[in-house]
């Protein structure tokens, strides 16, 4: 049976709420492979930006996995569903005047681009955490990798299903040259802040 759906007006606006908080809603959305080191990194932006008094909350991948998207798999369509309620998540938080710190491996371009027209002009921060697949595995730290290898985890990013890196992401980190703090004072000051060192 066919629904009507209509969308309410809502009488605060974003921009009041923005200005409430006294700053502009941003969406940093990390992506990167397994081990690469996305949750250090974001729990790291997170703290330095809340030290900071910006109003931010963090979405990670396993977590929302737990909750919100527990009755999703692996697939390729899983994967996509997955990212899609996040990105739509994301965007509400958004909408409330939040800085939002997203933290999933994200492995397909059309997923990211989807979030990324979700949000407004500027207001999508795609971080690529670029580390490779051999420094991956050998950090492994929750065993993922070597279980993939061994044929115990099917459509496992970077081994048996494919991920596909960001070609101009807005910013690229390199885990294997600096530390999570001195990285999440990087992606900081590029978004025009100043995170003070510890």
């Amino acid at each position: 049976m066919e629904r009507a759906i209509f969308t309410q007006v809502l009488s605060v606006s974003r921009e009041e709420r923005g200005h409430f908080m006294r700053q502009n809603a941003r969406v940093l959305w990390l992506t990167g492979l397994s081990g690469a080191g996305k949750s250090t990194v974001a729990n790291a932006i997170d703290r330095c930006l809340t030290d900071m008094g910006y109003h931010c909350f963090l979405l990670d991948g396993d977590n929302v996995r737990q909750g919100l998207n527990r009755d999703l798999g692996f697939g390729d369509a899983d994967r996509s569903e997955n990212l899609r309620r996040v990105a739509e998540v994301a965007k509400l938080m958004a909408d409330a005047g939040l800085i939002v710190i997203v933290s999933f491996i994200s492995p397909f371009r059309s997923d990211r681009d989807f979030a990324r027209h979700l949000m407004r002009p500027g207001e999508f921060v795609e971080v690529f955490v670029d580390t490779s697949l051999a420094v991956c595995e050998e950090r492994d730290p929750k065993g993922l990798y070597r279980r993939a290898r061994a044929g115990e985890i099917a459509e496992f990013t970077g081994i048996s299903s494919p991920y596909e890196a960001p070609v101009y992401p807005d910013i690229r980190l390199d885990t294997t040259r600096n530390t999570p703090d001195a990285l999440a004072r990087e992606v900081v000051m590029q978004l025009g802040l100043v995170c003070p060192k510890p």
